[in-house]
């Protein structure tokens, strides 16, 4: 196997789930060093061993991404570990389906910190550590609800926010080697669309999985399939792109392109 990111490091956040441990195992496979955060030590340190068992390189560090701290911190570790800090993938967030009414400050304050809030200041501190060499590679994990907004109102705007900062990082970086895109899952099979699914997602009114699909799963896909298109735009696959929000969804939302 041609290994796309061989010597590379990464930064993952969340990674301990979900998309986030299938990027940060696909990755490794690809001969990257993986830079994993997660808040819970006990499912950092089983990532850990289970890349280490596989021949990859990894160090874990418990963090949560939206403490502003976390960014300095986590690139600290990296650099400590690594040398140097080649990706950054912002996986880390939070779902919810509060509709507007329901919606509280101090609800939409943690929706926020966790899911653009962690993003921006992840994306500065790779930024800040790409320019002296002018070269890097950001991936942003948003949702399909950036564009076509069904779930919560403030998880619906963060992602739209992100999609719009993937964008704006670009814009400032045209013409250099330093990349900013971002992946756009529909629905994947991971324990939060599992809640979503089972209506345990939280007590909000806004979207509710069994109305639309029923109990089928035939819209989702698998966090290896987002991990897939993750590790494309972090790859010198996709040199030539940047500022692009890959949409990865079976198809399901064509109309939210």
């Amino acid at each position: 196997m041609t290994k796309l990111l061989d010597g590379k490091t990464a930064v993952i956040t969340g990674a301990t789930e979900g998309i986030g441990r299938a990027t940060a195992e696909l990755f490794a496979q690809h001969g990257a060093n993986i830079v994993a955060t997660g808040r819970r030590q006990e499912k950092l340190d089983q990532l850990v061993a289970d890349i280490e068992k596989a021949g990859g390189k990894v160090i874990g560090v418990q963090a949560d991404s939206a403490d502003p701290a976390a960014p300095g911190t986590t690139f600290a570790k990296a650099i400590e570990a690594f040398g140097q800090v080649d990706i950054l993938v912002n996986n880390a967030g939070m779902g919810e389906m509060m509709a507007i009414g329901e919606t509280t400050d101090e609800h939409f304050d943690e929706v926020v910190q966790a899911n653009y809030g962690s993003v921006f200041r992840h994306c500065r501190e790779a930024v800040r550590h790409f320019m002296p060499r002018n070269e890097g590679a950001i991936v942003n994990v948003t949702s399909i609800n950036g564009s076509l907004p069904l779930c919560g109102v403030t998880y619906t705007s963060t992602k739209g926010a992100v999609n719009t900062m993937t964008k704006n990082i670009a814009i400032r970086f045209t013409g250099t080697a330093i990349r900013c895109n971002a992946v756009a899952p529909g629905f994947v099979d991971t324990p939060m669309t599992k809640k979503a699914r089972g209506g345990e997602l939280d007590e909000g009114s806004m979207f509710r999985f069994n109305d639309v699909y029923g109990n089928t799963d035939i819209a989702d896909t698998t966090a290896l399939d987002q991990a897939n298109a993750i590790l494309f735009l972090a790859s010198d696959m996709s040199k030539a792109i940047t500022g692009r929000v890959l949409i990865v969804d079976n198809g399901t939302f064509m109309a939210a392109s």
